[in-house]
This record gives structure tokens, C-alpha cells and sequence, in this order.
């Protein structure tokens, strides 16, 4: 990953220009979570054009026993352990507002000068690139859901069950105007914030944009609600769902296909019956297609697979329909009348980038074979009698999930061997902690394992 020096010079001239002494180098690592180093400026051009070392243990390690899995290409389990270099994508460039001094930038990972292909945003790029091919871009955002608690006590910051609430909307001005204030700082163009339905549960969704910047976006607002959040002394997590019984959290992935330019949206059609165009449908009948594979990519934990239940807000089948809540895909038209879909799919732990690439491999498949979707959904999905005959159910536990994916060559390929073998590698891992937890008797042990790392 070459990056030229004059470019570099560029932009340390803009990081005088901001007073940035330290540079945050930093990745999401499988499970989405923020992982950085701190570089002071003074190295910066040292180490964004010859890269900076970084332990790749992150695409494999095994939280059970804190040491590596068994995927030696990554881990390095039997060998000397050597480092990837990271090299810095330039465009990612911000400054942190609630930081001294402070900017950050986005990294990826190399080994022997090659990209380490099972890193989630080089797999999401991939993808993308993939549809550039075919002549298309994605303009992309996310509905981020998370809860805010008491960092001591676990408390809720906001108490009561309703949605929206002006009152709950202000549970802590000072937070709520700091959200608002900084993420716009860092490139998040908030266009909603609101409480969502469970005591401490917040929503935030955010303008789209086109290509990996969408899920870079992403990335940014998450780890920005959880070190503002510590500011004003609570913990922000994106756990799906920290207590049995409560709403689960989501993480909407919408999304709409366009030409490569940017220009024209390629959704609709007058001349169809539905208004919508052959490569909609198409699209949308890939991902129903590969919806059980790719389950364990929206659904990244056995907590994240518990959201796929009846009268839950999430889906429970491959299902799609008009403006329709309870299916998997709701397609639906923004104010200025372009249609889109939401992918409902995603839980509020799933990893952006993951999100993204899962979404756009399933689309591709149904564009290159020309797949039809089946008949959309008019009623309510969680009652049978509403969805086509032989509508795919979608998998409830990790072992389910994983067999799927398995099972999906067109997804494994398109996603990569590597990437496949180091993140069912993390799902196997889960399941043996969850077999463990449930011979001590721990109920709470994904709420440990889980709240604060989300």
C-alpha cells in the first residue's frame, strides 16, 4: 500500500495547521472494536510512508484463553510471531475535538508487502471494487442503536420505556449537546438523534455517502459515542442485547445502487409494476438468496442471534417488502423521492464493514445471474401465512449460522478463504465460551463478555 511522500507533506501542513502533535494510527479489528496507536507528529512521516508495526493477532485471537487461534498465516501460533505494517489511507484524516492536540487516521494492514486480505475493511473495499466492475457505486449509512448506562453502577442513563421521548432526548443535556456537537468534528453528519425504546437506548443515523467511506463513518461515530460517553461518566455500548427480555438493538445498514459517477440512481423504474428496476430486484433477490449465510455476518454473536425472533423489530426470514418493518429488507424512498433499501438484517454489534461487504456480495450474485425476488411481503412477516412458500428462515444460534456460511460458496469466495477461516475462527471460539458459561451456571456471561467491548 504505497503512499507518496509529497502526499504526506500535504497533509502535515494541514496537521500544523490544526496544532496536531499526536496521530491516532487506527483499525476496527473483526469484531468492529477501535484499535490504535499513538504516534507523535514528529514520526508521522517515518511511519506513514514505511508503515507501522502492528500485531495482526487481532484477526484471530481467542478471548477464551487470551492467547491466538489456531490460523498460523495470522496468528502465528508456531512461528515467531512477526508484525503486519500498517500504512494510513490519507483521506481518513481527522482531528479529535475532545482530544489535546489530537488527530486520527485509518490504517490497513500488510505482510511481505501484500494486503492482509481477511481485514474487514480490506475485504469491504474489495467489494466495492467488485461492483465498480459492473458499472455501479453504493451510496450507503447506518442507524446506530446503543445504550448509555451509568459507567459504576450499569444504571440507564434515561429510565422508562418510550420512544422519542423530548424529555429522554435530553436525559443528560450536556451529553446530548456534545454528540451533536463533536460528531459533526469528525465527519459524522448526524441527521437524527433520538431515544429509542428501552430505558438508556439511543439512536443515531447519519447522512450517506458513496464507497468505504460510509463504513468508515460508521467506525467514527462508534468509537466517538464511547470515549464521549466516558467524559460525561457513562459507558455506551452497542451490545445487541445486554438483558434478556429488552429490545434488542439494531444497526439498519440503508443503501442504494448507482451509476459509477455518482450521479443517477439506479433503483426505480416507471415502466415496472412496482416502481422498481430490474437491477433492484435482482439485488434484492441476491441478498434474500444468501440472507441464512450471511446471518452470522449482520448477527456476529449468539446475543446478536437471539434478535431474530417474532413482534421483535428484527426479522426472522428472507423477506422483503414495501415500507414494511417486519421483513428483512424494507424498501422504502427518501424525501426527495430516491428509493432505497434498508437492510434490517444487521444487529447493533455487527461490524460495519462486514455489514457492507456481506450486503454487496449477495447483491452482486443476484445482479450477475439475474435473479428474480420472490413476491414482496403486504402483511405482517412473523405470521406464515404472509410469506412465500419456502421463504428461508434465518438462523437463531452460532452453530446454525456458521453452517450456512459453510455452506455459501458464493459468499465464502466472494468474502475470501482467508477472511473465512479467521472469522469462523472468532464463532467457534464463541460457541466453546458459551458451552463453558453454561456448565458454571453463568447466565451473564455475554453481558461480561460483551457490554463494554462493543
Amino acid at each position: 500500500m504505497a503512499v507518496k511522500i509529497e502526499n504526506v507533506e500535504q497533509l502535515m501542513s494541514k496537521m500544523k495547521a490544526d496544532d496536531v502533535k499526536f496521530i491516532r494510527f487506527e483499525l476496527g479489528d473483526m469484531y468492529g472494536v477501535s484499535r490504535s496507536k499513538i504516534i507523535p507528529i514528529s514520526h508521522f512521516m517515518e511511519k506513514a510512508t514505511r508503515g507501522l508495526k502492528f500485531n495482526p493477532g487481532y484477526l484471530g485471537w481467542d478471548y477464551r484463553k487470551d492467547g491466538s487461534l489456531p490460523i498460523p498465516k495470522y496468528t502465528f501460533i508456531a512461528g515467531s510471531r512477526p508484525d503486519a505494517v500498517m500504512f494510513p489511507d490519507l483521506d481518513t484524516y481527522i482531528t479529535i475535538p475532545w482530544l489535546k492536540n489530537t488527530g486520527r487516521i485509518l490504517i490497513e494492514p500488510t505482510l511481505d508487502s501484500e494486503p492482509l486480505t481477511a481485514h474487514p475493511r480490506i475485504v469491504a473495499r474489495r467489494q466495492l471494487d467488485s461492483l465498480r466492475e459492473l458499472g455501479y457505486s453504493l451510496l450507503s449509512a447506518y442507524e446506530h442503536e446503543f445504550f448509555v448506562v451509568d459507567k459504576d453502577t450499569h444504571e440507564p442513563y434515561t429510565k422508562g420505556n418510550i420512544s422519542r421521548s423530548t424529555l429522554r432526548n435530553y436525559g443528560d443535556p450536556e451529553f446530548t449537546h456534545q454528540i451533536l456537537t463533536d460528531l459533526p468534528e469528525v465527519g459524522v453528519d448526524i441527521e437524527v438523534f433520538e431515544s429509542e425504546y428501552e430505558a438508556g437506548q439511543v439512536e443515531i443515523v447519519h447522512k450517506p455517502s458513496f464507497g468505504i467511506k460510509a463504513a468508515d463513518t460508521s467506525h467514527t461515530c462508534r468509537i466517538s459515542v464511547k470515549e464521549i460517553a466516558l467524559e460525561h461518566g457513562y459507558i455506551a455500548s452497542f451490545m445487541t442485547q445486554p438483558w434478556p427480555g429488552t429490545e434488542a438493538s439494531g444497526l439498519h445498514f440503508n443503501h442504494s445502487l448507482w451509476d459509477v459517477q455518482g450521479q443517477n440512481s439506479k433503483m426505480m423504474d416507471k415502466h415496472s409494476s412496482n416502481g422498481l428496476s430490474k437491477l433492484a430486484r435482482n439485488w434484492i433477490a441476491g441478498i434474500l438468496t444468501h440472507a441464512p449465510a450471511i446471518s452470522v455476518l449482520m448477527a456476529p454473536t449468539s446475543n446478536c442471534l437471539k434478535r431474530y425472533e417474532p413482534y421483535s423489530c428484527a426479522p426472522t426470514a428472507a423477506t422483503w417488502g414495501f415500507d414494511n418493518r417486519t421483513t428483512a429488507l424494507r424498501v422504502t424512498q427518501n424525501t426527495n423521492g430516491n428509493m432505497y433499501i434498508e437492510n434490517r438484517l444487521s444487529s447493533g454489534a455487527a461490524n460495519p464493514y462486514l455489514v457492507l461487504a456481506a450486503t454487496v456480495a449477495a447483491g452482486i450474485d443476484g445482479i450477475k445471474h439475474e435473479m428474480e425476488p420472490p413476491e414482496n411481503v403486504k402483511g405482517n412477516a412473523y405470521e406464515f401465512e404472509n410469506i412465500p412458500a419456502k421463504t428461508a428462515m434465518l438462523p437463531t444460534d452460532m452453530k446454525t449460522a456458521l453452517e450456512h456460511l459453510s455452506n455459501d460458496n458464493v459468499i465464502r469466495e466472494a468474502l475470501g478463504e482467508d477472511f473465512y477461516q479467521c472469522y469462523t475462527g472468532f464463532k467457534l471460539s464463541e460457541i466453546l465460551m458459551e458451552q463453558e458459561a453454561k456448565e458454571k451456571g453463568n447466565t451473564n456471561w455475554e453481558r461480561e463478555f460483551l457490554f463494554e467491548r462493543m
